[in-house]
C-alpha cells in the first residue's frame, strides 16, 4: 500500500514562513484538500510536495523514503497540473495529448477518450494558441487521463471552468480515487468526489 506524508514541513519565500510544521499523511483513495486566501502558500506548498523546491525544514516521503532521495522514481509517479496550463499553443489538442502520453508512459490509445471526456473532441485538430481559456484549461486537465501516476497534485483545477466541466472533473476524480490512486488539491469550492478519506488543510499566512 502507498503511502504519502509530511513531516513537520516548513516552507519559506524570500524571508516570510508561509507553511510551518505541516504534518499530514495519504494513503490509496484518500485526497488532500487545500484551502487558504492568495498569498497564504498553496502553490508553494504544492510546487515543494512535488519536489519541485525543497522545504525549509521537515520531510516528504514516499513510501517512507525522503521524495529527494528517490528523486526521478518519484516524479515519475506523480502528475502535477499547476496555475499555467503549460501546454503548446502552436500543437493542436490532439497533438499536445500525444506528446503527454509519451512523456508519461501513457499509449496514444487513451487520447481519443481522454479529448471526448473533457469535451473537447471537436476542438483536437485546432492549433492550441486558438482555443479558448477554458478549453486550454480543459485540455490540462486532459493530460492526467493519457497517463498512469499513482499521485495527483493539482492546483485550482476547476479555474476557468463551467458548471459541466467542474462536474466531468468530480467524476474524473472519483474514478481515480476509486482505482487507489491519491490526490492533493487546492480549491476555493468544495470538491464533491468518492474519496474513501478527504483531509483538509487550511493556510493562514
Amino acid at each position: 500500500m502507498n503511502r504519502f506524508e509530511t513531516s513537520k514541513v516548513e516552507c519559506v519565500r524570500g524571508d516570510r514562513p508561509l507553511v510551518s510544521g505541516l504534518s499530514f499523511s495519504l494513503q490509496h483513495g484518500e485526497l488532500l484538500h487545500i484551502v487558504g486566501r492568495n498569498g497564504s502558500g498553496k502553490t508553494t506548498l504544492l510546487r515543494t510536495l512535488c519536489g519541485l523546491s525543497r522545504p525549509n525544514a521537515g520531510q516528504i516521503r514516499w513510501n517512507s523514503t525522503d521524495i529527494h532521495v528517490l528523486g526521478d522514481d518519484y516524479r515519475a509517479l506523480l502528475a502535477y497540473v499547476g496555475h499555467a496550463n503549460g501546454v503548446q499553443g502552436d500543437l493542436t489538442a490532439a497533438e499536445n495529448l500525444h506528446v503527454a502520453t509519451r512523456l508519461n508512459n501513457g499509449t496514444d490509445t487513451l487520447v481519443k477518450g481522454a479529448l471526448e471526456r473533457m469535451g473537447l473532441t471537436r476542438f483536437a485538430h485546432l492549433p492550441t494558441k486558438v482555443l479558448s481559456q477554458g478549453q486550454r484549461r480543459r485540455l490540462a486537465l486532459a493530460r492526467l487521463l493519457v497517463s498512469k501516476k499513482n499521485l495527483w497534485i493539482l492546483d485550482e483545477p476547476f479555474a476557468g471552468l463551467d458548471a459541466d466541466s467542474v462536474a466531468v472533473m468530480e467524476d474524473i476524480l472519483t474514478d481515480y480515487l476509486t482505482r487507489g490512486c491519491m490526490v492533493v488539491v487546492t480549491s476555493h469550492q468544495k470538491i464533491a468526489c468518492g474519496a474513501k478519506a478527504t483531509q483538509h488543510i487550511t493556510l493562514d499566512s
